[in-house]
């Protein structure tokens, strides 16, 4: 019996030293709370407190920072593709890239196939908004043809062409989209949205994708 007791805490204890908390970085909050003039049938309940840490595999590391991006859109409204990889998730004036209206995607290259733990996606979070269609796949071609599974979608009626989701939407803050990708490979990812509630434009602050060169 004590053997099998010491067993036990063995496994568990090497269970527990194989993975680390997301290591993620947060900007700083701009508002609190769930404005009333949001509507969405299918909105994300408010939580009270932080969010929890996301485990992640030892060895999980900030793999996107610098990667290439391209977009639906090639020519943005506001700023450039490059501010989705930068590292400056601060909610002012200056960081954030605007797309046209309409379903629009951004898209980032790993530079090669990866073993995804985590993706987190920032829109505008100066103020408290809902971005309507927010998709989030990963492929291994850049076409998106091959191997193309969707981790995230909040699409329910279909309305970007990518499938029905049955994701619920949520309000934007300084913690961003925080989506577990459970260590699919993949090289490529991309986001989707289709406006927003404050104006019919796409947005994109920042996105991180966590996880492990293969």
């Amino acid at each position: 019996m004590l053997k099998t007791i010491a067993l036990v805490l063995v496994v568990g204890l090497a269970g527990a030293a194989d993975t680390i908390p997301l290591p993620l970085e947060l900007p700083k909050p701009k508002f609190t709370g769930t404005p009333k003039n949001i509507v969405s049938k299918r909105l994300e309940p408010a939580r009270t407190g932080a969010r929890p840490a996301l485990q992640v595999p030892a060895g999980t590391t900030l793999l996107s920072r610098g990667a290439a991006v391209t977009a639906s859109d090639m020519e943005p409204v506001v700023g450039e593709l490059t501010y989705v990889t930068d590292g400056e998730k601060e909610a002012d004036g200056g960081t954030f890239v605007e797309l046209g209206p309409k379903p629009q995607w951004v898209q980032i290259d790993l530079g090669k196939p990866a073993a995804i733990a985590a993706i987190v996606a920032w829109h505008v979070h100066s103020e408290a908004r809902v971005y309507r269609d927010v998709i989030v796949q990963i492929a291994d071609d850049a076409e998106f043809k091959t191997n193309v599974r969707t981790l995230f979608n909040n699409d329910d009626d279909d309305s970007s062409k990518q499938g029905a989701g049955k994701d619920l939407e949520y309000v934007e803050n300084n913690e961003g989209k925080l989506i577990d990708a459970k260590g699919a490979v993949a090289r490529y990812v991309r986001l989707w949205s289709n406006g927003n509630t404050a104006n019919d434009m796409n947005h994109y602050t920042e996105v991180e994708v966590f996880g492990t060169a293969k």
